[in-house]
């Protein structure tokens, strides 16, 4: 782990204690680099500020205004959500972290599937941690100025300020000498185990991609005590204008005290969230401060504004995450000669019950499991692509071995049968145990699976198969029916066949099966093209209640 502690507008610690690597053991260093993951947050909000100070953003008019590409998932957001609400995780949206998280999608990508993302709260109502939000700002920030977020980033806060060190992505971490690699304990004993390196967060960057050192970051939050000089003379260099610093401090939303709620523990009360960080008061002393938490890397950089204190800790391992913050805690209760409060003896005491708990739940796992039962279908029949318009592409597929496999989010895992149609992967200590249930059409197929991902269900639909442009240009023409009523198939953007009867929306028709088409809308209607002599000569529509049959004019 690592500790720096500021005062005064100077560096006065910076130490790094034990391992950044536990298995090569190699020590834990000032120059240490470091994924601070929604510390990143920061530099994203006062990023936006600086467009603001400039007028190409506001903080509370609707962002669609100086946006007009934005979409939300109602008239009613696109024409109120603003980028402070964005940036204080206040716009009812849940996080859908399996968006980005091991995904390759482009910031771009998330910005465009904002309109698939439908409200849980009310606007402005409560506290909706959201990282998607962030990364949507980043793009913004690209859409208005030309640059990259990073080259942004790096011109505006990350050369002033003097972080030479800092970077975005990890192919930069490892040309370092001196990186942190993630170790933690095992579920049911104190072994440690290497985690495998987050290296998928470069659409994400700006809710969590920066990595950095102590020696960077004591300069950063020295930045941000001095009011947004590194240097406080009177002819200091003003990098972060203070009206900027000022609105990223201003409480947007209050937030729940989970810890005093919970555990009945009060030392840290009255918490806020403003602009990529929190407010509250830690033993009657203001204190701003935020987390961050990737790959079993844990960070929290805090400051006292009217003790001109401030603290920024590094912590390896999913056992010792709260470690962060008591790290913080300790070193004000030195500074301030408070009565030490029992933080570390607290939190092993309910890490212990948390394993022994957790242990024994394991233990219980599938004992709803229904015995004697097989699948519906030959497990071939299951493979195949699936898609949601807000994740990645999940992929199933027969395994070596005879069984299936889940490809999903940079992962490849074995699925076994539980019962009907119920397969689950391995409960792995990394990537957790996924349950995946599939589900059949009207025409008996297996087309959908839906696996509980993030906060709710989620039904991904089988991929349709691919155009064949050659049959698609051949199937375009007009079709009547006995009695002479006219319908007609055309060939539209990217050849997408659609069937337009008059009168009626048109119809997309997706491939099926050879020869055979249905609408996404209506999967209880197969729309067959009939051959004769090697040419399309009709089209039959077969349906729950019948059968039609159309002829080629």
């Amino acid at each position: 782990m690592g500790l720096a502690i500021v005062q005064a507008g100077q560096a006065v610690w910076s130490k790094g204690y034990g391992h950044r690597d536990h298995g090569e053991k190699l020590p834990f260093t000032p120059d240490t680099l470091f994924p601070i993951a929604s510390n990143t947050k920061l530099f994203t909000a006062i990023a936006a500020g600086l467009m603001v100070e400039q007028g190409l953003l506001d903080w509370d008019r609707p962002i669609r205004e100086a946006v007009p590409s934005i979409r939300f998932s109602s008239d009613a957001l696109n024409s109120t959500v603003s980028l402070r609400d964005m940036l204080a995780h206040r716009t009812g949206i849940n996080r859908h972290d399996s968006m980005w998280f091991r995904s390759d999608f482009s910031r771009k990508d998330m910005f465009e599937r904002l309109r698939f993302m439908v409200p849980s709260d009310p606007l402005r109502q409560n506290f909706v941690y959201n990282n998607v939000m962030y990364a949507a700002v980043g793009h913004i920030i690209e859409q208005l100025t030309g640059q990259s977020w990073e080259a942004f980033v790096q011109e505006k806060l990350l050369s002033p300020v003097g972080m030479p060190n800092t970077c975005f992505s990890m192919p930069e971490v490892y040309r370092s000498a001196d990186y942190a690699v993630p170790y933690t304990e095992r579920r049911d004993s104190t072994e440690l185990f290497k985690l495998p390196m987050y290296e998928h967060m470069v659409g994400a960057g700006p809710a969590g991609g920066l990595n950095s050192n102590l020696h960077d970051m004591s300069r950063w939050l020295i930045t941000l005590m001095q009011g947004g000089r590194y240097d406080n003379r009177v002819d200091g260099k003003q990098i972060i204008p203070a009206s900027v610093l000022k609105a990223t401090l201003v409480p947007s939303m209050s937030l729940p005290n989970h810890i005093l709620n919970g555990r009945g523990f009060d030392e840290v009360l009255n918490g806020t969230y403003g602009l990529g960080r929190h407010t509250a008061v830690y033993r009657g002393h203001l204190m701003t401060y935020h987390g961050g938490s990737l790959g079993g890397f844990y960070s929290q950089v805090s400051y006292l504004p009217q003790r001109d204190i401030g603290v920024v800790s590094f912590v390896i391992g999913h056992h010792c995450a709260v470690l962060s913050d008591f790290l913080c805690y300790r070193a004000y209760e030195c500074l301030l000669g408070l009565e030490l409060t029992p933080w570390s003896a607290r939190f092993l005491d309910i890490l212990g019950k948390f394993k022994v708990a957790q242990t024994a739940a394991r233990a219980k796992a599938n004992q709803d499991h229904v015995t004697g039962t097989q699948p519906s279908h030959p497990l071939a029949d299951y493979a195949g692509s699936f898609e949601h318009p807000l994740y990645p592409r999940l992929g199933i597929a027969k395994a070596a071995d005879g069984g299936l496999s889940l490809a999903f989010r940079a992962s490849v895992l074995p699925l076994v049968h539980v019962h009907y149609d119920r397969f689950d992967t391995p409960d792995d200590e990394v990537y957790g145990k996924w349950s995946v249930n599939f589900g059949t059409d009207p025409q008996g197929e297996i087309s959908t699976l839906t696996m509980t991902l993030d906060e709710a269900e989620v039904t991904f639909k089988r991929c349709p198969e691919p155009v064949d442009p050659t049959f698609a240009a051949a199937a375009v023409g007009t079709y009547a029916t006995p009695s002479g009523f006219r319908c007609y198939v055309v060939q539209k953007e990217a050849g997408q066949l659609f069937l337009q009867v008059p009168g009626e929306l048109d119809r997309p028709l997706q491939p099926y099966r050879p020869q055979e088409f249905r609408s996404p809308a209506v999967s209880n209607m197969v729309y067959r093209f009939d051959m004769e002599a090697g040419a399309i000569a009709g089209l039959r529509l077969k349906y729950p209640g019948g059968e039609s049959s159309l002829v080629r004019l």
